[in-house]
């Protein structure tokens, strides 16, 4: 067993960790064993993981797990983005959520992480023009995580999605890297014309709790957004914003919003 953990380590540390961690739950509580067991044991890779995870959150009656686990495996072997992109948010969550202690619970519990990540997968497959079994899996998403994310939408690397209730994501919106959210955020739009009609959010944001940015407006790098807000107009990079409708409050108050999680602002907090 060492000798193969040795083996495992030098080729993926991360995948390693996670099923160290797995281990040690079931030991710690073996009723959840054939449940670890299924979700990560029994899997050479995070990928592999993640293809089942994301199937048997996402199958129905209308379409089986069989061809769910298929369909995120095959996009998982074409586009290696979709696996690090996986990591980098996994990563974003441990760093983070002050209650994720391990790397084995996004994979596990956390709705946030598995909505994006099938997400994910949908945008993969509405790229290639599958574009039917795209609107599937948003609907599903949809319905079993409360997170609406238009498979059209472009998402960076390394977002974290706290608690992950009611989450809304329009069709021409775009999110840049190491993005941080809260609950019931919307990227909306503001009329029903087929254009470019959604938010484009840098790189480095905070969006706070209930806060809706809407229409075809940059909010920029390393900026926050305070919970509650209604953002109607281009932000600034390195602002803090809040108010509905929403009103440059003060600066950012640090290089990387998204990852402080502060989300107080004032003269004490710049």
């Amino acid at each position: 067993m060492a000798q193969t953990r040795s083996r495992i380590s030098k080729m993926d540390p991360v995948w390693d960790r996670i099923q160290q961690e797995a281990e040690a739950a079931v030991r710690d509580e073996p009723l959840i064993g054939g449940f670890v067991h299924a979700c990560i044991l029994h899997h050479k890779s995070i990928e592999n993981a993640l293809s089942y995870r994301i199937a048997a959150k996402l199958s129905s009656n209308e379409m089986s797990m069989m061809v769910v686990r298929e369909m995120v495996e095959e996009a998982y072997a074409e586009d290696a983005d979709l696996v690090a992109a996986a990591r980098a948010d996994l990563r974003a969550i441990y760093d983070r959520d002050p209650a994720c202690h391990r790397l084995l619970q996004p994979i596990l519990y956390y709705k946030g992480y598995q909505a994006v990540q099938a997400y994910r997968v949908g945008h993969h497959l509405y790229t290639k023009g599958k574009r039917d079994l795209a609107y599937f899996i948003q609907m599903r998403v949809s319905e079993i995580f409360g997170v609406d994310i238009h498979p059209a939408a472009k998402l960076g690397k390394g977002i974290m999605i706290d608690h992950a209730h009611s989450i809304v994501i329009g069709e021409t919106a775009v999110v840049g890297d190491n993005v941080s959210m809260l609950h019931s955020v919307t990227l909306g739009g503001t009329g029903k014309e087929e254009e470019d009609r959604h938010p484009k959010i840098g790189d480095g944001v905070l969006i706070g709790a209930g806060a809706k940015v809407l229409g075809n407006i940059k909010v920029g790098h390393c900026s926050r957004i305070a919970a509650g807000s209604v953002v109607l107009e281009e932000v600034p990079s390195c602002k803090t914003v809040a108010g509905i409708p929403a009103r440059i409050v003060g600066e950012a108050g640090c290089d990387q919003p998204s990852m402080s999680m502060n989300h107080l602002f004032g003269p004490e907090y710049e």
